[in-house]
């Protein structure tokens, strides 16, 4: 009977660090977001939550690009660590597209007067996000580890598309409302602000942008990692006793 070594321990310090740094940053973001930047002219306080949703989305797409990194180098290797790097991505990514969903419902109720509209940038955001919960689902219906690996790896590299597309569709659409907030947009956006025209906005985005779109995701992807290994160490465990 084959020995099963034990979990490698956890690599505290790095987490400790990582932790600690991304709870600094966010409580600095959130300050330039409600107190440092100045209300916006046109939309009043409810423009401040740009601060949190435009970032949100970009986290979701360090996320989901490194479910596709992750997919790649486990077809590649066949090492589980590229797999766990993989479902930490989507599940990290699921998380920050469904902030950026519900940030943007919350901004649209007083500008557009209504939580959703059936705009092209929410839909493909919908579809995407939809995508991604159906690669959840994919995993939890597939028992042999091994294939159920090789089917999400593939299927994590092909959803990055749904990304891309909602990543663009404002800048190639000119029938959406969603606004651009930087570089220009549809002429038929509504809620557009410019980033000049208050004191602080520039500071508040820039700081938040690496805030959400990369230490929030790399810190969550990290725990979610190691929480995949312990699971995985479980279920050899697991396995040896029904062998015994």
């Amino acid at each position: 009977m084959t020995t099963i070594s034990p979990v490698s321990p956890a690599p505290r310090a790095g987490l400790q660090v990582m932790s600690a740094t991304t709870l600094i940053a966010v409580g600095v973001g959130l300050y330039l977001a409600l107190i440092f930047a100045g209300t916006d002219i046109d939309q009043g306080n409810i423009q401040r939550i740009f601060y949190i949703h435009m970032p949100a989305f970009f986290g979701a797409f360090t996320a989901f690009g490194a479910t596709v990194l992750g997919g790649i180098l486990y077809l590649i290797t066949r090492n589980p660590r590229w797999d766990r790097m993989a479902v930490a991505g989507v599940e990290v990514g699921l998380m920050l597209s469904l902030v950026n969903l519900l940030t943007g419902s919350i901004w649209a109720r007083p500008i557009w007067n209504t939580w959703w509209t059936w705009d092209p940038r929410l839909t493909s955001t919908a579809v995407m996000v939809l995508t991604y919960a159906a690669y959840l689902m994919l995993r939890a219906g597939i028992e042999q580890p091994e294939q159920r690996r090789r089917f999400a790896a593939v299927y994590g590299i092909l959803a990055i598309v749904t990304v891309v597309i909602t990543l663009v569709i404002i800048r190639v659409r000119d029938d959406t409302i969603h606004p651009v907030v930087v570089g220009t947009g549809s002429t038929a956006a509504e809620g557009t602000f410019d980033v000049q025209a208050t004191r602080g906005v520039t500071t508040a985005l820039l700081f938040n942008l690496p805030v959400w779109g990369l230490l929030i995701p790399i810190t969550l992807m990290m725990f979610r990692m190691r929480l995949e290994q312990l699971t995985e160490h479980v279920d050899r465990l697991k396995a040896e006793l029904m062998e015994r």
